[in-house]
């Protein structure tokens, strides 16, 4: 059995169980991991979630696990689904804060949350 250790400074923290699931990237976007993503309803696919949208993607639904480059066409990719974040650490699209995140998440009944840190 491994052996979880504290990695200070990552983007996940808290003891907030963490559950991934593999989603559909749309094409034409390079994301980092931490990037707060929103779900196009028309095609189920995801994009990076701002808040001036009209597709469904202004409304952020998951956290991007790892770095994605779907400049080329569309990635499939690991997303949080659960877990809680380090503020500092998410990359948020136009329009959203830290605050705007996490009141879309509780809005939603997501097991996600948004932690500022000191």
């Amino acid at each position: 059995m491994g052996e979880a250790t504290f990695a200070p400074k990552d983007l996940l923290v808290s003891d907030v169980p963490v559950i991934t699931r593999n989603i559909t990237i749309v094409s034409g976007q390079n994301l980092k991991r931490g990037a707060v993503l929103g779900n196009i309803t028309t095609s189920d696919k995801y994009t990076l979630s701002a808040s001036a949208a009209a597709d469904g993607s202004q409304t952020p639904a998951l956290v991007l696990a790892t770095d994605c480059d779907a400049s080329a066409g569309d990635v499939v990719a690991a997303a949080y689904a659960s877990g809680a974040f380090d503020s500092t650490k998410l990359i948020l699209g136009a329009g959203h804060t830290a605050a705007t995140v996490e009141a879309a998440f509780r809005k939603a009944g997501a097991p996600l949350y948004v932690r500022v840190l000191k």
